[in-house]
């Protein structure tokens, strides 16, 4: 890297590692989050989610689209029958997506729309690793993988693309005369891996989903026919997106 890429790559690390200045907004998912690490009553999780009506029917429309996809049989009618079948993991996750993105939506222009690029990109990586699941399940593959994870993985993909470029949008705000978009694409490139483990590592996301992320992107192998990793890899390798090219 060249110097001022250097500097900026330190910058962007120290912007990762505060959480309220990435997130904003927390009133919900700090309480949310102590609540599923001490395994709270159901209730109490419905409570919580339910303070804020927006995530309630994130998570509900979230919790239905892997229905519709045809890998899961039920349909959930109401936010505590979404939150009972997702699971602590997965209500943390897509909560964590759903605030992230409303962080992404006060974004200065081109970031705001570069950032959206990716993030839609991660929704139709998620359509495509429910189809492939689905195509499995079709294919008499009995898979032990929950569709949520997948969904909430593929949501993942490119976290490191993303976060890198809200913090260098944040630290463009304030600087004089505003950095070249051509430097944060050059860190992208050269310091994808690095920065998308210790954005998850800063921001406090579970081990598994940096697990899982890990044999997505063909960085770790795995013997678990179940990985929702392998299931993420096919998607990402015909998309020319792994990290580490099969």
């Amino acid at each position: 890297m060249t110097t001022l890429e250097q500097d900026v790559y330190d910058q962007v690390r120290a912007i990762i590692s505060n959480e309220e200045q990435v997130l904003g907004r927390r009133d919900i998912l700090t309480p949310l989050k102590k609540a599923l690490i001490n395994e709270a009553d159901i209730r109490i999780v419905i409570d919580t989610v339910s303070a804020d009506p927006a995530l309630a029917a994130h998570l509900l429309i979230r919790a239905n689209t892997a229905q519709a996809a045809g890998v899961v049989q039920s349909k959930n009618r109401s936010v505590k029958d979404a939150l009972i079948r997702l699971g602590q993991v997965n209500i943390y996750r897509y909560a964590f997506a759903f605030y992230l993105k409303e962080r992404l939506d006060s974004l200065d222009e081109p970031y705001r729309k570069l950032v959206h690029g990716y993030w839609q990109l991660t929704e139709d990586i998620a359509v495509s690793s429910l189809e492939v699941l689905r195509q499995e399940e079709d294919a008499g593959n009995k898979l032990a993988i929950d569709a949520d994870e997948v969904q909430t993985l593929a949501l993942f993909s490119v976290f490191g693309q993303v976060i890198t470029l809200t913090a260098f949008a944040y630290l463009n705000a304030d600087a004089e005369p505003p950095l070249s978009l051509r430097i944060v694409k050059a860190i992208i490139d050269k310091q994808q891996q690095i920065l998308s483990v210790e954005a998850f590592e800063s921001l406090g996301l579970d081990e598994e989903l940096r697990s899982e992320f890990m044999i997505a992107h063909n960085l770790a192998q795995t013997q678990n026919p179940n990985s929702a990793g392998l299931v993420l890899r096919k998607v990402l390798s015909k998309r020319g997106l792994l990290i580490n090219p099969l």
